[in-house]
């Protein structure tokens, strides 16, 4: 019985910040177009800028794979990481309006608290992009059912990994402003160096070193490998699935254990 009521008072909050996040975002529709209209201006206008131009490494002689194709699971991402940052901004507005005070004084965990919060923007995050992911096969890209099953698993985990990072930086951060600063020092240059505008084979040798050291180049090697699935040659250059998949969980672990390791201080940015 203890066990139950244990289980129902760490289950209830996480389901109820879970809720508010996805309410929350959706009424704010300024937030849902900036996350994901911003990643389709870049795709359309950076792959069709680049055209026919562009060559992906590993493609067959006769196989012809544009830059807009190339740019597509990049886009994914940035979908992902745009809507994970969105999303984690709201703990900086509940501080500023006293909610996460009320939250942090309430009888329950903070372990709660993270993993509400984290959840829901992981989801938020996971729908965006899972919705441009549909469109793969508008860019010369087939979906097939294991493909299908296999890329909500993968992408699930690129998005928990990026909100859990979302979260640790939102939580220290006094202000907008301060968090914007460190996802344009931080975040912005982790999806560039991760194989999203270049591929690894072509860089140079230090930026292929940084971008070996990078966890998002496994989530984005483990998006491409599952895409090109029917076409091998097309992923040549890239770490295998398998390496991917399990370093993109430690990537979330990772991240997990951050968030809650923040949460745990007795105070947060900006309060007294």
């Amino acid at each position: 019985m203890t066990f139950g009521t244990q289980s129902v008072g760490f289950l209830l909050p996480v389901a109820t910040l879970w809720h508010r996040e996805l309410v929350r975002f959706y009424r704010q529709r300024g937030r849902v177009v900036g996350a994901l209209g911003t990643p389709l201006v870049f795709w359309f206008l950076i792959g069709s800028g680049f055209g026919k131009s562009f060559r992906m490494p590993g493609a067959g002689q006769n196989e012809e794979i544009n830059y807009l194709e190339y740019f597509f699971p990049g886009t994914v991402i940035l979908i992902v990481l745009f809507t994970a940052i969105f999303s984690t901004i709201s703990l900086i507005e509940d501080r500023r309006e006293g909610f996460l005070l009320s939250v942090l004084v309430a009888p329950v965990s903070r372990s709660s608290i993270v993993l509400g919060k984290v959840l829901g923007g992981t989801t938020l995050a996971f729908l965006q992009g899972l919705g441009f992911v549909l469109l793969a096969p508008l860019v010369g890209i087939p979906l097939g059912g294991l493909q299908a099953v296999m890329l909500l698993g993968v992408l699930f985990l690129i998005a928990f990994a990026l909100t859990g990072l979302g979260f640790s930086i939102a939580w220290v951060s006094e202000s907008t402003q301060g968090f914007h600063a460190i996802m344009n020092l931080v975040l912005i240059p982790m999806w560039l160096l991760s194989g999203a505008l270049f591929p690894i084979t072509g860089a140079s040798t230090w930026v292929r070193w940084v971008m070996k050291l990078n966890p998002l180049t496994y989530g984005m090697a483990a998006l491409r490998r599952i895409l090109y699935m029917g076409n091998p040659s097309a992923a040549d250059g890239l770490p295998s699935l398998s390496l991917s998949v399990t370093l993109t969980a430690c990537f979330v672990l990772i991240t997990l254990f951050a968030a809650f390791r923040v949460a745990s201080r007795k105070t947060t940015p900006g309060s007294s």
